[in-house]
This record gives structure tokens, C-alpha cells and sequence, in this order.
């Protein structure tokens, strides 16, 4: 007797070929390499673009017990789309945008009703780097002084200073320190306004004496050229950060074994962890299988890290991958079940 074959169902077949051609799209020749800045490091950038949002919805024959899941990538608009039950997961940078969300502080009027399915690996800080030029030890002398900086920073506009977790996180750092970007300007200072921390005008920046300060995260792609070029890193630290904490931060530093110039380690806000997030009502079985998924996928799913990923390091909890909301009750299973976590 012949052996049975199997294969999916047409339907399944073309969802998966589909999902399996958009991600492809990004090793084709829409698809280029950059250096990032200070790193020196190939990276690989695409005119197709990263904002992501993907849906896979049940036929009415599978209504009674079909399951929809819907997907997107990016920051708090993503978060509460999750709350708002529009989509079923965020992959969102970094962590601390998740607890801010959970803890109902920054843009969200309530505690999100939001849980964990995984928390990928990805190491980084926000730093506030200054030239010793402007003599100055602390981000408060920037207020007492009226500093005109010329500051390096991402993007400013509106949206983006209350939406994009980044910028949220340098201007709460800078409000927390008693000033603004707008009191930068009103003092005499410029803005340099970049659209991603590795830019190429911002390395060119720092290299020609254009800029005398950078508040930003993705450290590792501006951090090594500050510091090559004399720029020292502010401390966060004492009330202000303790301010911070409250909203939904982990106290870091900016390591001295990153950067052996320094002294000693800088005490600042952590930006660590890619978490991906689902409704707290998601039911128990779909957030393991999501799981399951993952674990099958690991050899294909990116990492920050430059390491092949570490199922067990989704829900460690380490400096790399910060656990702040709670796991999902079937995330928890699935990672007891396998023996990822004790």
C-alpha cells in the first residue's frame, strides 16, 4: 500500500507561502548594507520598510472554534492596540515600554491589562553623553547653567515625544532633571533630530564637532565613537532615578566593560528586552501554542544579541532579557512543562 502523504490545506498552504514570501522579501535586491555607526558592523536595511502588522483571521465554518491572531511590531500604539483587543500580540522595544503600560503610567490613562508570552534578548541603555567642553558632572547643571546644547537626539516630533518609547524615555529622563527640548532651543541650543541611533549624520556629527551632546538608546551603534571622541556619560542617579523607577524603569549603568575608557560604571535607565505581549484574557491554550511556535522557529527568529537564541533566556529574567510584566499562565506552563523554567 502506497504511503499516505500529507500536506496542509489548500487555504493553509497559501497563508503559510505568503508568510513565508514577506520574509524573504528582506534578503532580495530591495535590500542593501549599511555600516552602523561606531560599530563598524554590516547591517542590513530594506526599502520595503519594518512596519509590521499581519492578521490571520478563522472562516465563519471555523467560528465556533476558530482562533484569530493578529500581530504587530513596534511600541506603545501597538500596546494598546493589545488592550484594545485589535490585535492579539506586540513585539515591542524595549521592556521597560511594557511596564510603563502595565504599571498605567506615560500615555496610558489604567494599568494595561497585559501579560507575557517571551522577552527576547537585547542589551542597551539610554545614555546622556557630553563633551567635557560644557563643564558639567550632572543633567540638572544643564537647567542651573541654560546650556545652549547642541544635542544629538531621535526623533521630536509630537507624536513621537509621547508615543515612541524612546524619545518618551529621554524626555522623562530631562523632565525629571527639570528641563526640556524646547528650553534647549529657548536657550540658544540646536537639535539634531535623527530617525534611528546609528545614523551616519550622527557619527559624522560627533567626528566634526557639530554636536556637544547625545541623549539616545542603541548604544552600541553611537557609544564607542562618543566616547573615542572625549565625550563622557552623565549619571542618573539618586531621586531622579528613583522618579523613573516609579513609572516603570530598571536602574543600569553604562559598563565599563563595554567601554574600558571609562572609569567606572555610569549609573543610568535600562532599555534592555524585546517583549512580546498578549491580552491577559487570551485563553491559556493559544498562549502555548505561540510558545510552541517560537521553539519550533528558534533557529529563524532574530536575536540582538549576535547568539543563536536561548529558549530558556525568553523567561530568565537576566539583563539582557528583564522580566517585568508577568508571563501569561500558558506561557508559564509551556516553559515548566519543557524545563526552561525551574
Amino acid at each position: 500500500m502506497a504511503e499516505m502523504k500529507t500536506r496542509y490545506s489548500a487555504e493553509i498552504q497559501r497563508a503559510k507561502g505568503l508568510l513565508e514570501l514577506a520574509a524573504a522579501v528582506y534578503d532580495t535586491s530591495l535590500s542593501y548594507k549599511t555600516t552602523r555607526a561606531a560599530e563598524q558592523a554590516l547591517q542590513t536595511d530594506s526599502r520595503v520598510g519594518y512596519s509590521l502588522t499581519l492578521a490571520l483571521t478563522t472562516t465563519p465554518a471555523q467560528s465556533e472554534n476558530g482562533v484569530s491572531l493578529s500581530f504587530a511590531a513596534d511600541g506603545f500604539r501597538e500596546i494598546q492596540a493589545v488592550v484594545d483587543k485589535k490585535i492579539s500580540l506586540a513585539w515591542i522595544n524595549p521592556q521597560a515600554a511594557a511596564m510603563i503600560a502595565f504599571k498605567g503610567k506615560g500615555p496610558f490613562r489604567r494599568p494595561a491589562p497585559i501579560r507575557a508570552i517571551a522577552v527576547f534578548p537585547s542589551y542597551d541603555v539610554v545614555a546622556f553623553a557630553v563633551r567635557p567642553s560644557l563643564g558639567i558632572s550632572s543633567l540638572a547643571e544643564i537647567k542651573q547653567k541654560k546650556i545652549p546644547l547642541r544635542l544629538s537626539t531621535g526623533q521630536t516630533a509630537k507624536r513621537a515625544l509621547t508615543h515612541h518609547p524612546t524619545m518618551f524615555t529621554v524626555t522623562s529622563v530631562m523632565k525629571a532633571a527639570g528641563f526640556t527640548l524646547a528650553d534647549i532651543k529657548k536657550w540658544g541650543g540646536k537639535i539634531q533630530s535623527v530617525t534611528r541611533p546609528s545614523h551616519p549624520d550622527r557619527r559624522a556629527a560627533i567626528e566634526n564637532g557639530a554636536i556637544d551632546a547625545v541623549f539616545d538608546e542603541g548604544i552600541k551603534s553611537w557609544g564607542k565613537t562618543a566616547v573615542d571622541h572625549g565625550f563622557r556619560f552623565l549619571p542618573i542617579g539618586g531621586p531622579m532615578l528613583d522618579r523613573l523607577a516609579a513609572i516603570g524603569y530598571r536602574r543600569s549603568a553604562v559598563p565599563r566593560s563595554r567601554f574600558p575608557a571609562l572609569e567606572a560604571d555610569v549609573p543610568t535607565v535600562d532599555f534592555s528586552g524585546w517583549p512580546m505581549v498578549v491580552h491577559k484574557d487570551m485563553p491559556d491554550d493559544v498562549a502555548y501554542a505561540l510558545c510552541e511556535a517560537i521553539e519550533a522557529r528558534k533557529d529563524l527568529m532574530p536575536t540582538d544579541n549576535y547568539k543563536p537564541l536561548d529558549i530558556a533566556q525568553l523567561c530568565a529574567g537576566d539583563d539582557e532579557a528583564p522580566q517585568g510584566v508577568p508571563l501569561h499562565p500558558g506561557a508559564e506552563r509551556f516553559y515548566r512543562e519543557r524545563g526552561y523554567l525551574k
